[in-house]
C-alpha cells in the first residue's frame, strides 16, 4: 500500500522530454533526461490503513497532474489509479472469432471529398449510415483541414501540457462553463479508480473564450482548429441526417452547431499499464464529436463482445456518434462504447476532441418524429439536455447508463 506526499513548494525547473524514442524500445536509454519539477516522496505504508479519499485530495489539490507525477520520478502508480481485477482482465486480448486479416482494420476510413457530385454524396452518405449503424464510429480522410493545422493543433496541445508544472497551475479548475481549464480526470470524485491522463478543457461556441484566457503555448492552434472543426461538424451533420433520410438541415437547426466544448486530452508513459487506463469505457455525450488523435493509438471501440482499435491513419479525424444522435434517431444510430489503454510508450499520446452540443439546453430532445411509425415506435422519451448533462456530469464514466436512463 502506498501514499503520496505533496510538498507544498513547487521549484521553478522545467522538464525536458526527449520525445523520438520507440514504443516498443526496452532499452535503459528510454529513461528521460529531466529536472524533476515536483518532488513526490512514495512511502510503503503496509502497516496504515488506506485513505483513498485523503489522497485523491492531496493529487487534487497538488494541480500537478500525472503528468507531474511522472516528472517527480514514480516508478509505481498511486493506487487510487489502480482499477479493479473485473476492469484489468477486460483489458487482455479476447480470442477473437473473425479471422485475422479482417482485424486489420475494423473502423471504416471515409474518404468525404467530391460531395458537390449527387452520385458521389449519396455513395459517402450510404458508407456514413452504414458506419454508425454497426460501429458509432468512422475515420474521415480528405475532410478539407489542412494536414499542417492538424500538426500544428497536436503540436501546441502538447505543447500546453509540458509546461511547467507551477505555469500549468494558473488554469487548474474542476468548475465547469469557465471557459478554459486544466485538470486530471474530470470524473476523479466520482469514479472508484482514476485514469492516466490530463485534460485541458476549453467551451469554443458559441464564442470563444477571451483570448488572453487561452494558454500562449497553443491559443492560435486552438482558435484554427475550432474553424475547421465547426465546417467539418456541419459537413458531417448534414450527412448523418441525409442517412437517416431526414432534412440535411435538421441537426444544424436544432442548434447542434453552436455549442461546442473541447477536451485536449495527454496520456504520459505510465510504469504499469496493465493496472490502470487512459480513459474507461464510456459513450460521448451531444450529438457527434470530432476527434483528432496522434499516431501513438490505444483507442479502442465496442464491437460485439470484442474491443477492436481505432488504428490511427495518417491526416485522418475520427468520428463518432454521441448518445444524443443515439436517440434522435431512434437506435439507427449507435452512440458506441470506447475507451483508451494506459500509454506504456516513452512518448506521451495526444488526442483532441470538440463535442457538439445543443445552445438551446431547456429544448426537449427525442427520437425524430419522422422515424416514429407503428412498425417502429419511439424508444426513448423527450428529455431536457440539461437533465442530461447534469447526470453525465455526476457519475464515473460508465459505459451506456444515460441512453439507458431515457428508454421507454
Amino acid at each position: 500500500m502506498f501514499s503520496i506526499q505533496f510538498p507544498l513548494r513547487i521549484g521553478n525547473t522545467q522538464s525536458h522530454y526527449k520525445e523520438h524514442r520507440s514504443c516498443h524500445s526496452k532499452t535503459g536509454s528510454q529513461k528521460r533526461n529531466r529536472k524533476i519539477i515536483m518532488a513526490a516522496t512514495i512511502n510503503d505504508t503496509t502497516n496504515q490503513e488506506y485513505d483513498r479519499s485523503k489522497e485523491v485530495r492531496q493529487f487534487d489539490d497538488s494541480k500537478i497532474g500525472v503528468k507531474g507525477l511522472i516528472d517527480s520520478g514514480i516508478t509505481s502508480i498511486p493506487k487510487f489509479f489502480i482499477h479493479s481485477a473485473e476492469t484489468l482482465s477486460d483489458l487482455k486480448p479476447k480470442r477473437s472469432s473473425r479471422p485475422p486479416d479482417s482485424e486489420s482494420n475494423l473502423i471504416p476510413t471515409i474518404d468525404i471529398s467530391g460531395l458537390e457530385d449527387s452520385n458521389r454524396r449519396s455513395a459517402v452518405v450510404d458508407k456514413v449510415g452504414r458506419a454508425c449503424r454497426e460501429f458509432g464510429f468512422f475515420q474521415v480522410v480528405n475532410h478539407g483541414v489542412p494536414l499542417e493545422v492538424l500538426d500544428r493543433t497536436i503540436g501546441g496541445i502538447k505543447g500546453f501540457h509540458e509546461l511547467p508544472t507551477e505555469e500549468k497551475m494558473r488554469w487548474y479548475s474542476r468548475e465547469m462553463g469557465t471557459g478554459v481549464s486544466f485538470l486530471s480526470n474530470v470524473d476523479l470524485f466520482h469514479s472508484k479508480a482514476a485514469s492516466w491522463r490530463d485534460t485541458l478543457q476549453m467551451t469554443l461556441g458559441p464564442n470563444l473564450p477571451e483570448l488572453e484566457e487561452i494558454p500562449g503555448v497553443c491559443r492560435d492552434e486552438v482558435v484554427d482548429w475550432n474553424q475547421y472543426a465547426k465546417q467539418l461538424g456541419e459537413v458531417l451533420m448534414e450527412l448523418l441526417c441525409e442517412g437517416l433520410g431526414v432534412n440535411a438541415g435538421k441537426l444544424k437547426d436544432l442548434t447542434f452547431l453552436d455549442a461546442r466544448t473541447m477536451a485536449a486530452h495527454y496520456y504520459p508513459y505510465c510504469p504499469q499499464p496493465d493496472l490502470t487506463v487512459g480513459i474507461m469505457s464510456h459513450t460521448d455525450p451531444g450529438v457527434l464529436t470530432v476527434l483528432l488523435q496522434d499516431q501513438i493509438g490505444g483507442l479502442q471501440v465496442k464491437h460485439g463482445e470484442d474491443w477492436v482499435d481505432v488504428k490511427p491513419v495518417p491526416g485522418a479525424i475520427v468520428i463518432n456518434v454521441g448518445d444524443i444522435l443515439q436517440i434522435l434517431s431512434n437506435n439507427e444510430y449507435k452512440s458506441n462504447e470506447h475507451r483508451v489503454l494506459a500509454n506504456g510508450c516513452q512518448e506521451p499520446r495526444i488526442s483532441i476532441a470538440i463535442f457538439f452540443n445543443p445552445l438551446k439546453r431547456d429544448n426537449l430532445f427525442g427520437p425524430f418524429p419522422e422515424l416514429i411509425s407503428p412498425e417502429k415506435p419511439a424508444v426513448y422519451r423527450e428529455f431536457v439536455y440539461t437533465d442530461y448533462i447534469k447526470r453525465f456530469f455526476t457519475k464515473e464514466l460508465d459505459g451506456k447508463s444515460l441512453t439507458n436512463y431515457y428508454k421507454l
